[in-house]
């Protein structure tokens, strides 16, 4: 188990989203984005792609292209804008099947 890099201090009572992360059942918040329910869950967005250091997003503001992660099925999106959805099948790279 991943130690996440992201630890949840206020708005808890937020209702619970369920997802996968790396084909591991996941959970984050009504109103989370994506890269806040993978951060809470995980070390990382993603292994980079001109190297193999993880990333975790820099700007958090959709104009730095480092928060770019896929789902299972292979579409792209960017967890810094995109919000989390019930269901969703997210990849980190990390323990990915």
């Amino acid at each position: 188990m991943t130690t996440p890099l992201l630890h949840r201090v206020a708005e808890t009572d937020r209702r619970p989203v369920r997802f996968t992360l790396d084909g591991q059942p996941a959970e984050g918040l009504e109103g989370d984005t994506v890269m806040t329910a993978m951060l809470t869950n995980g070390a990382r967005l993603r292994t980079a792609e001109f190297g193999h250091g993880p990333r975790a997003g820099f700007c958090v503001m959709g104009a730095c292209q480092d928060c770019w992660v896929r789902t299972e099925d292979g579409t792209r999106l960017r967890g810094c804008s995109t919000f989390l959805t019930e269901g969703m099948r997210l990849l980190s790279g990390e323990g990915a099947p």
